[in-house]
């Protein structure tokens, strides 16, 4: 359901990257890593598909999309009945749910300054 890494060496798992790793890449100011590393690397099942497709052919690669375990977060509060939304910099209101099935992914406007870059 959440795309995540299976974990363990048995299943070919992924390394776990856990709160505290998170914290050093933060005091690192490697935030372009950080941000890697919890999309792509890990949930971003539409962005790691990008990234390869932007190697192959040579171009630059794209940001990063929402990640399924986010995907899956809105699922469980739309599940309690609460409506969830993002607000953008310029005031547009972007709604969470029908729009990430039919595949297109909201633009939040929250890039890597949220991270204290650019």
């Amino acid at each position: 359901i959440t795309q995540q890494p299976l974990g363990g060496k048995a299943q070919f798992g992924g390394q776990r990257f856990g709160e505290m790793e998170v914290w050093a890449l933060e005091a690192y100011g490697a935030a372009y890593t950080l941000q890697e590393m919890l999309t792509i690397k890990s949930d971003d099942v539409l962005g790691r598909v990008k990234a390869y497709e932007a190697i192959i052919k040579g171009e630059e690669i794209q940001g990063p999309g929402l990640p399924a375990s986010f995907r899956v977060l809105v699922k469980e509060l739309q599940g309690l009945g609460l409506s969830v939304e993002a607000i953008t910099e310029d005031g547009e209101v972007i709604r969470f749910g029908k729009d990430e099935e039919k595949g297109k992914l909201p633009k939040l406007g929250l890039g890597l300054e949220f991270f204290g870059v650019g």
